[in-house]
């Protein structure tokens, strides 16, 4: 991910010059269904990598990557904390501050604020689960202007309360909250069971 940082931080220079601010504030729903996960964000986005663990997506001033990884043992707020610190130099960042998100429904939410070095802004939230041994990154490139909508972005995850995460799946990706939901209804009609068939009485010509 750091190399494609670098990759568009001439898009990122150029954009400085412009007002921010551009992105719809209309939002499209995904929903990771493997680990029950549903998050928002600005429609016309453009999906550059989606795998079981990963998922990343782009507009013209904001990028946004999403990293799934399993609970380390030990001092959770000193691990996570070290991690952001370390993700934060790894992106060579500089003014780096504790951020004060919180998402609702989760454990906890650790993140760090910092500039990067065209100038544009990031932050990286790591989001702990309460039911799963999930921990879930959230990393935004941003430009000034949009760091409303970055909150939003990240204040949106949630675990569906009325469901179990859907571990059979093992390959699934994300996917926008409609496919998943024409994917739910076909496996539960796959699911529910048929009645047995009746036996055709036979009748004398």
């Amino acid at each position: 991910m750091k190399d494609r940082f670098r990759l568009i931080a001439p898009l990122f220079a150029l954009l400085l010059m412009f007002a921010a601010g551009t992105v719809d504030a209309r939002a499209t729903i995904y929903n990771w269904s493997r680990y029950d996960l549903s998050f928002e964000t600005p429609d016309n986005g453009f999906v550059t990598f989606n795998s079981p663990t990963r998922f990343e997506i782009q507009w013209e001033d904001m990028v946004m990557t999403v990293q799934l990884y399993s609970k380390d043992k030990g001092d959770e707020k000193k691990l996570l904390n070290e991690n952001l610190q370390r993700k934060a130099l790894g992106y060579s960042m500089y003014d780096l501050h504790d951020g004060k998100l919180k998402v609702k429904g989760f454990k906890k939410t650790y993140s760090i604020d910092g500039t990067m070095p065209d100038g544009s802004r990031a932050v990286i939230a790591d989001i702990v689960s309460k039911k799963q041994n999930l921990i879930i990154e959230v990393t935004v490139n941003y430009l000034y202007g949009n760091r409303e909508i970055v909150e939003d972005m990240v204040k949106s995850f949630a675990e569906n309360k009325q469901q179990k995460p859907n571990h059979e799946q093992k390959r699934q990706k994300v996917q926008p909250r409609h496919k998943a939901k024409k994917q739910q209804s076909k496996q539960q009609r796959e699911e529910t069971p048929r009645p047995p068939a009746k036996k055709e009485k036979l009748y004398d010509a």
